[in-house]
């Protein structure tokens, strides 16, 4: 997901910081990393080889039972301090307690990347032999959910209509998946409120409705299920519950923990209905 604060990119706001301390001089003898030659290699980068890595070692994926997919917000339940927004904890302690192990029916893989939009997922999801980067592919890998919260990345410098490519995108995204591991259900949650409450109305919500529908209708219906976490963050107004976001766009850990509360008995109840199919272990 793009990094966002009132509709503008991070880096106008880095860019400002380095107006405003243009005149502080360095102290004699430091060493900077400022002043060394250096590569540059981007967060999502940094995270598709952490994915890369975990995904080659096929004798740890035999055991997950939940894959969860998406862009930031996906990605974020697995870091703590969040790095761009100093003092604000994201979902690690949260995922740790829930995802990490300690249930070993629940024990999962995060396959999120900051920044991506559909079509993005889509090519990490397409197997190596099509062109894809195969994230799907490992014969050990059979869980029973695949957890999804994609697509919001595309409301930015989005095609139009926007409801529609964005509903298109994430469609693409959960028939890919259900092509490539058609055992596993399918967890599709709705979208988050945005600080914005104009895009909330005229796409965030409209999308949110058009999900619903879809996955209650065959063909998805048969193996996708629709959890709605929009109103976990908003108030009595509609309006996004500030207290539960590090910046507007992406949760904080009270975002995470409202989250999981939904996301878990979510889970518990497919289980119960046996709308879900365990691969034999």
């Amino acid at each position: 997901m793009s990094f966002r604060y009132r509709n503008l990119p991070l880096t106008m706001f880095v860019g400002l910081g380095l107006v405003l301390t243009a005149g502080a001089q360095p102290a004699a003898g430091q060493n900077f990393v400022s002043t060394q030659p250096r590569e540059r290699v981007e967060y999502w980068q940094k995270r598709l080889a952490e994915i890369t890595s975990q995904l080659q070692q096929e004798r740890t994926l035999t055991a997950v039972r939940l894959v969860f997919l998406g862009d930031s917000i996906t990605d974020f339940w697995t870091m703590a301090e969040n790095p761009w927004f100093p003092g604000q904890r994201m979902g690690r302690t949260v995922w740790n307690e829930s995802f990490a192990g300690s249930s070993r029916q629940n024990l999962a893989l995060n396959l999120g990347i900051s920044g991506d939009r559909t079509e993005h997922v889509l090519r990490r999801i397409l197997p190596r032999g099509a062109g894809g980067l195969g994230e799907l592919d490992a014969v050990d890998l059979n869980p029973d959910f695949v957890i999804i919260l994609v697509g919001v990345n595309n409301t930015w410098d989005a095609e139009t209509p926007v409801v529609e490519s964005v509903l298109a995108g994430i469609r693409a995204v959960v028939e890919a998946v259900h092509e490539r591991k058609p055992r596993a259900r399918v967890i599709l949650q709705s979208l988050l409120p945005l600080q914005d409450e104009a895009k909330n109305q005229a796409v965030i919500q409209p999308v949110n409705r058009r999900l619903r529908d879809l996955t209650g209708s065959a063909p998805l219906s048969a193996y996708t299920t629709f959890l709605d976490l929009y109103p976990a963050f908003v108030d009595s107004t509609g309006r996004q519950i500030a207290d539960r976001f590090a910046d507007g766009v992406h949760p904080n850990e009270s975002g995470y923990r409202a989250w999981r509360g939904l996301l878990v008995p979510a889970l518990d109840r497919v289980r119960a209905a046996g709308l879900n199919t365990p691969v034999a272990r």
